[in-house]
């Protein structure tokens, strides 16, 4: 019955208490559910729909407190299996600057989520749910990359006007790989599978070797994506279909913490697709997601409400 599944990282964010100075001068730290696929799923569950995480845990507090928060948030927490000798990754943000805060990873020797096999994997749900999330970061190593790629090939590329969707979240994170060429190779496999693509001008850049957004979109389109959004920071997003272009404008915030946001993007365009609706409106409710949590403190926490995005985009809707 889920609507959603995403696949991939999940960790534990510490959050500095103190704002504006280096890691090193912390004194106290908040702690909240983290990792993009993960926030993806409670940003959809705060917007009306039934999403599950496949993921991995370690055995430890942790990983219980994976699971609580998961079912807090009315996320299905079915999936998420436990790496025994590992731990469940934890990940320290440093609020300076706000707009793009530096994050330092603790996932060695390997995060659990990437050690995900075929045995883990719920092949009915995975063929079946309307929308299927995942990474680029889920390819970045083994086993998971052949996991992901077999799921890829197992659902098949959706049809357009199905009313099903296979979205990569290009997510380049430069410190799991090697270098961006192989990651480029990588990206390339998922291409022929998926529907949608959501990424920025340094991640099209990875997948498709070029930043700007407009022949970045043209190049994803011509591998048979139905839907290229490439996000432009303060320009907006650029919305492109075989139908022609568009840019959805920002809502202007001021930013918090910038961590976060593109997982409350992608929520929110996770809703919009369930309701049928055009891309362009998708990208602006997307669009609204990610400013109202780049304007709080926390990822999973802060995921926005049907009333509060609604409120948002009705109050710039007013003043235009």
């Amino acid at each position: 019955m889920l609507e959603l599944l995403t696949v991939g990282r999940v960790g534990v964010d510490l959050y500095p208490e103190q704002s504006g100075v280096p890691l090193k001068d912390v004194a106290t730290f908040a702690k909240s559910l983290g990792g993009t696929a993960t926030n993806v799923a409670v940003g959809a569950a705060r917007l009306g729909h039934r999403s599950g995480v496949l993921t991995k845990v370690g055995p430890d507090g942790f990983g219980d407190y994976v699971r609580e928060a998961l079912a807090d948030f009315g996320v299905d927490a079915s999936y998420v299996g436990t790496a025994e000798g590992l731990q469940t990754p934890v990940v320290f943000c440093e609020l300076n600057p706000p707009e793009d805060p530096p994050l330092t990873f603790y996932r060695a020797p390997i995060a659990p989520d990437l050690t995900i096999t075929a045995a883990d994997v719920p092949w009915d749900v995975v063929e079946e749910v309307p929308v299927l999330w995942v990474t680029g970061t889920g390819v970045s190593v083994e086993p998971a990359r052949t996991t992901q790629l077999e799921m890829l090939a197992r659902r098949s590329r959706p049809a357009p006007g199905s009313g099903r969707w296979t979205i990569l979240d290009l997510d380049w994170r430069e410190m799991f790989w090697p270098s961006p060429e192989e990651a480029r190779a990588e990206y390339d496999a998922m291409l022929d599978h998926v529907t949608v693509t959501v990424g920025n001008r340094a991640e099209v850049e990875v997948a498709v070797g070029t930043s700007d957004p407009h022949e970045a979109a043209d190049r994803l389109l011509a591998r048979g994506v139905e839907l290229a959004l490439v996000k432009m920071g303060g320009e907006g997003v650029l919305v492109a279909t075989a139908d022609g272009a568009t840019v959805v404008p920002p809502h202007p915030v001021e930013v918090v913490c910038g961590l976060g946001a593109g997982d409350a993007f992608g929520g929110a365009l996770v809703h919009g697709l369930l309701s049928g609706w055009e891309p362009a409106r998708c990208a602006e409710y997307a669009n609204a997601a990610g400013a109202l949590v780049a304007s709080r403190l926390a990822c999973a926490d802060a995921m926005p409400t049907v009333a509060e995005l609604d409120a948002m985009i009705s109050t710039r809707g007013a003043n235009a």
